[in-house]
């Protein structure tokens, strides 16, 4: 086994839901080998580090072993290293706090001006 298309390395450690995604992430330019953008058809090597470019989070990972099929979110790590920064995952989390609100029950959902304060306060970034 020489090596095994991005795309579906991508989809069987389970970076992306679907191999369909992650070969649109490919297409997108949103994956990258030593700084240059692959297509889903490249093959992937052991030692090889993978840059993910994700909603609002970048993702470094490493290839420790090449696999054809999906394996169990236990079994993903044995096939690659994390090298993301604290930071990202920082930034990740900052987000989700950020951007999370909150309506009491039996509220119902906002009025046409609610949402529009609601985009408005979502758009503002500290």
């Amino acid at each position: 086994m020489d090596g095994v298309r991005i795309d579906k390395w991508l989809w069987a450690v389970r970076i992306f839901k679907t191999r369909s995604r992650a070969t649109a992430a490919c297409k997108g330019g949103k994956v990258k080998i030593d700084g240059h953008n692959v297509k889903a058809s490249r093959e992937v090597k052991e030692g090889e580090e993978i840059q993910v470019s994700l909603t609002a989070f970048s993702k470094l990972v490493k290839v420790k072993a090449l696999l054809h099929n999906r394996v169990s979110a236990k079994l993903a790590p044995d096939y690659m290293e994390d090298l993301t920064p604290q930071e990202e995952y920082d930034k990740q989390k900052m987000n989700r706090e950020l951007n999370v609100e909150y309506r009491q029950r039996g509220e119902g959902r906002p009025t046409k001006k609610e949402r529009r304060i609601i985009e408005r306060l979502k758009k503002y970034k500290f």
